[in-house]
């Protein structure tokens, strides 16, 4: 006979009903308890029997009921956009993950959302309100507008949050300008004399968001020194890519080279130390993000760090929007570019 055919159907999910005939207590009282409503209400004795009958019968709570009654869930949704996963490096995913272990110690799941950012922001604000989040930080330019903030706190999420750029009016924000680190890395190769720089622009999908405005920001910097210029150099990530980067850089005489981040920093610094060029004596080179590769290249990589705020604090932000009515939405924390200055740039 079929295996298949053998195989007994499975077994009926275990009920708060089941837990409550197992524990021998009322289903009012395993709510308390599984629920997390149970100080005042129920001795700890019971509230120990309660949770050994739930691990006993392997019963867990119906995440999806539980916002029926209450309007809302535990869930925070981390949304990032399905183009911008490029930008999700080492630094910003070692960031959601500490921040995800933070959210836990307030009783709150982060979750990852892939925001369509193709699709208009209302479309993607009732995608995520159908999951009844608790709040939702948006990242890297997730759609977002004042009327989606709106719909969600109608449906229940108690806290919108961005970060990235400025916030919309009913959403906290956790700014990082773009611009800023750009022009923080250009000012950096100016003032140590550098005039013919360049400003690399990678070629990977998803990007354009960052790599703009950095290349803006570069030449704003520029403008205040008479003779500079800043050209743009496109880089993917292949090696084939930064051989034609260092061709572009030798062929316009750039001496210092803005690599947009320490990633893309190491393979333009590669193929130009393969050709014979001196770092920095011929060409300066500055990154960004400051992570500890940087610092093992010889020569050390000059990056620019980013300020982020640690992903406990941004946890206790979540929890403070979520639990106190009365907060004011708003910017509650601006991100700071600084240069951590190596060998790279002189």
């Amino acid at each position: 006979m079929n295996a298949m055919n053998d195989s007994a159907p499975h077994a009926p999910a275990p009920t708060s009903s089941a837990v409550a005939r197992h524990a021998g207590v009322s289903r009012a009282t395993v709510s308390y308890v599984l629920n997390g409503q149970a100080a005042g209400k129920v001795s700890a004795a019971t509230q120990a029997k309660v949770k050994k009958a739930a691990q006993e019968l392997g019963y867990v709570p119906h995440a999806a009921a539980r916002s029926l009654r209450s309007g809302s869930s535990a869930l925070v949704l981390i949304a990032v956009p399905a183009d911008k996963v490029p930008a999700f490096g080492p630094l910003f995913a070692g960031f959601v993950a500490r921040f995800q272990s933070a959210l836990e110690e307030y009783g709150y799941t982060g979750v990852l959302h892939g925001a369509r950012a193709d699709r208009p922001p209302q479309d993607t604000a009732r995608a995520w309100a159908e999951l009844r989040p608790a709040a939702v930080l948006t990242t890297f330019g997730a759609p977002l507008t004042e009327e989606s903030v709106a719909l969600l706190h109608r449906s229940g999420t108690r806290a919108v949050l961005s970060l990235g750029p400025a916030p919309v009016p009913g959403a906290y924000g956790i700014t990082i300008d773009q611009e800023e680190v750009g022009a923080v890395a250009a000012a950096h190769l100016l003032a140590t004399g550098r005039r013919a720089l360049g400003v690399v622009v990678p070629e990977e999908h998803g990007l354009a968001a960052f790599s703009g405005p950095r290349l803006a920001g570069a030449r704003a910097a520029a403008r205040a020194f008479p003779g500079a210029s800043v050209t743009p150099v496109p880089l993917a990530c292949t090696e084939e890519s930064a051989a034609r980067a260092r061709q572009a850089v030798a062929a316009a005489r750039l001496d210092g080279v803005f690599a947009y981040n320490d990633e893309y920093a190491m393979l333009l610094m590669r193929a130009l130390q393969d050709a014979g060029a001196d770092i920095p004596g011929d060409v300066a080179l500055v990154g960004a993000d400051d992570l500890l590769l940087a610092r093992l290249l010889r020569p050390r990589l000059t990056s620019v760090r980013t300020e982020l705020p640690e992903p406990r604090e941004v946890a206790a932000m979540v929890d403070r929007a979520i639990t106190d009515p009365g907060a004011v939405p708003g910017v509650i924390f601006r991100a700071r570019a600084q240069v951590e200055a190596r060998e790279s740039s002189g």
